[in-house]
């Protein structure tokens, strides 16, 4: 890469960056503003629907607080003992809001059972209105993130919070209209209980794909037999040992190999195409590739201890 392409490239990644910042906060100032009037309304409606949608809400505005703050900080260059900066901050963040939307679920769940057995008077057309200024603002936040950089994980996960928070407002809205045209009030705990499923799946996903990153998986949709087929078809290669492909985070694969190849061939070109390969094929563009030739003679190490003429090389003991 020259440095003038390096510059653009770095120049481009920041303006993504501050981009996917101002649509976070823009999403977070909606998302805290409806909350204070959800709390409200689901108070003085005793319906569990809203209140369970404000918690969600209150979830959202952390996620996307942490992912601002995340995001940050996963911008900051890599010096130290951080050869890669804080990267996987991001990782830590999508994380964080996966368990908080499972841990979510369980409150939900056991509410919307005890409330389906016993339920409250639920005001319907308090409900019903309410649902639907939330859709509305959902639909806001959903839209500002989703013009966001969603490869990151890190967004991903604050998209994911809006998002089923969208789909808790159509259930509560729906909830509502039934609760005002038949008065069935256990519909709100039939909401709750659908928007915890929706967040038990989104929860999962951001979960197990955090996960994948911190085992050092290779990349969703990577298949690492194929790249090792690949690379043993390319021409003078003979071998290939210790192949790793990893995620450093979301959008930030890597790969180390040690590759031999016949004694004719030019290691540092034959490197080169391994490496213009990796980037076209797969778009792994970080790699560390050790290229030896298969005839190199491996000198043992006792033949290069040089010692005094006359030393014994007897071992200790004998």
């Amino acid at each position: 890469m020259s440095v003038r392409h390096g510059h653009h490239h770095a120049a481009a990644t920041a303006d993504a960056r501050a981009a996917d910042a101002r649509y976070l906060a823009a999403a977070l100032g909606l998302i805290v503003a409806f909350m204070a009037v959800e709390v409200v309304a689901g108070i003085v409606a005793s319906s569990l629907a809203l209140i369970s949608d404000a918690g969600h809400m209150l979830t959202d505005a952390g996620a996307i607080a942490l992912a601002l703050v995340a995001a940050r900080l996963a911008a900051r260059p890599a010096r130290g003992n951080l050869t890669y900066g804080l990267k996987r901050v991001e990782v830590l963040s999508a994380q964080a809001n996966g368990i908080t939307l499972l841990l979510l679920v369980v409150w939900f769940s056991y509410e919307a059972v005890r409330r389906f057995l016993d339920p409250p008077d639920v005001e319907g057309a308090l409900v019903l209105v309410t649902a639907i200024a939330g859709i509305a603002v959902n639909l806001a936040a959903t839209w500002l993130l989703s013009r966001a950089d969603r490869t990151s994980l890190n967004v991903e996960g604050a998209f994911q919070h809006v998002l089923n928070d969208l789909y808790a407002f159509i259930a509560t809205g729906i909830a509502g209209l039934v609760i005002l045209l038949t008065g069935w009030a256990r519909a709100d705990a039939v909401a709750a209980a659908v928007v915890a499923a929706l967040m038990a799946k989104a929860g999962w996903g951001l979960v197990s794909s955090s996960w994948r990153v911190f085992l050092e998986a290779a990349p969703r949709g990577v298949d690492v037999a194929a790249i090792d087929t690949d690379l043993h078809d390319i021409d003078s290669v003979t071998e290939v040992h210790d192949l790793h492909v990893w995620e450093v985070t979301s959008g930030f694969p890597a790969l180390s190999a040690h590759v031999l190849v016949r004694p004719e061939v030019d290691c540092h070109e034959r490197r080169e195409t391994i490496a213009a390969l990796l980037a076209e094929r797969y778009g792994i563009k970080h790699t560390t590739l050790q290229v030896d030739h298969t005839a190199a003679r491996v000198i043992p190490a006792e033949q290069l201890i040089r010692r005094p003429t006359g030393a014994s090389t007897a071992r200790p003991g004998q």
